[in-house]
């Protein structure tokens, strides 16, 4: 489904400030998959993200998803097929707009973009999806968006990502900006469409528990490299206490690991 092939991410090239952020990585995910990754910053795992989104460019290798070569595709023509959210719930959605002229824009990916007013038939779908939510949105379709909370953002930019179903969806650390109990019903609404949609996910983490709760697979980065990739059956075996000896013994372990 998504086949990375020897990609390396060089930034300042040329310059005493050159860093390879990834270094000849190859990967491989099936239809399906939910692949947690961790690692310590600066290990290159937003850098994959943009490198798999366009927005970062990358100098070798290959990027192909669903059988096509996207590699050299704009950021904007990806965004049709690829999801991504951020750590920040700001991000994703446009405040001024109200919830149903964000998810109007959101409907139209991967289509000829319009400026005709949504009709009645996509208002219903729109509040059958913020029903599914289960947060209370569906009855504040006016609402101007920058009134939202920051958990109520991450949840409408969730389903802003996957209101039109995409080939890949990017979640880069998505709740760490949120308080516990919002964080986790993120996560399960996150599960939940991942799964009852089967998108292919990948999904950054800083938290060690939800590394091993959510998913089918765990990748280990390190220098721009994936240094372990833990499958879904020893993933299962795996307390977060092993998970983190493991991480230890990279040398990659810091305080905001040990802490979760």
């Amino acid at each position: 489904m998504l086949n990375i092939k020897d990609l390396t991410v060089v930034f300042n090239e040329g310059t005493v400030n050159e860093k390879k952020a990834i270094d000849h990585l190859s990967l491989h995910l099936e239809p399906g998959d939910f692949v947690t990754i961790i690692g310590s910053n600066g290990a290159g795992k937003s850098t994959l993200f943009g490198a798999i989104s366009g927005a970062v460019e990358t100098k070798e290798g290959t990027i192909v998803l669903d059988d096509k070569d996207i590699t050299h595709e704009k950021e904007y023509v990806r965004s049709r097929t690829i999801g991504r959210l951020f750590q920040d719930p700001l991000r994703g959605t446009a405040p001024s707009m109200t919830i149903e002229e964000n998810l109007s824009l959101a409907y139209q990916r991967g289509k000829h973009f319009s400026l005709t007013p949504f009709t009645h038939k996509h208002h219903d779908v729109f509040v059958n999806a913020l029903k599914d939510l289960d947060i209370g949105l569906e009855d504040r379709l006016t609402t101007k968006v920058g009134t939202l909370s920051g958990g109520q953002r991450q949840a409408l930019t969730l389903l802003m990502a996957t209101l039109v179903k995409p080939q890949l969806l990017l979640l880069d650390e998505h709740t760490a900006a949120l308080d516990p109990a919002t964080s986790i019903k993120v996560m399960k609404l996150s599960e939940r469409i991942a799964k009852e949609h089967h998108i292919t996910t990948m999904m950054i983490t800083h938290d060690m528990e939800d590394a091993l709760k959510y998913g089918n697979r765990i990748l280990m980065m390190k220098d721009g490299k994936i240094i372990a990739d833990i499958d879904e059956e020893t993933k299962k075996k795996m307390t977060v206490e092993e998970l983190v000896r493991k991480f230890t013994e990279t040398g990659e372990a810091n305080d905001r690991v040990l802490l979760h």
